[in-house]
C-alpha cells in the first residue's frame, strides 16, 4: 500500500474507476492486525489502487466521510464512496468487497 495524503485521495475519486483508502491510527491494535489483512487482500487484486494514512494526518476526510472509528476502509467506485469497512473480518471478505 502506498501512503496517500488527503490530495492522493482526492486524485483518486477524479480519476481511477475503483479504488481503496484505508485509514488507520498508530496506536490502535486493531489496525494492525487489518493492515496485514489488507496487504494479504491487495495481493489478491493488485489492479485495485489502495492508499493508506494515519487518520491523524489527514483528518479534514474524517469530517468529510464521517468516519467513526479507525480502522476504516473507504471503497470508491466513479468517485462515489460504495462501502465504508470497520469489520474486516477476513481477507476474503475484503476480496469481495473490493471487487463488488
Amino acid at each position: 500500500m502506498e501512503s496517500w495524503t488527503l490530495e492522493d485521495f482526492q486524485r483518486s475519486l477524479e480519476h481511477d474507476e475503483k479504488s481503496a483508502f484505508y485509514l488507520h491510527a498508530k496506536m490502535c491494535g486493531t489496525c494492525q492486525v487489518a493492515s496485514k489483512m489488507l496487504t494479504i487482500a491487495e495481493q489478491v487484486v493488485p489492479n485495485i489502487p489502495i492508499g493508506e494514512a494515519d487518520l491523524n494526518y489527514v483528518e479534514q476526510i474524517a469530517y468529510d466521510y464521517e468516519i467513526e472509528s479507525v480502522p476504516c476502509l473507504l471503497i470508491q467506485k466513479n468517485g462515489e464512496i460504495t462501502h465504508k469497512i470497520y469489520a474486516f473480518q477476513s481477507v476474503p471478505h475484503l476480496v469481495e468487497k473490493l471487487t463488488e
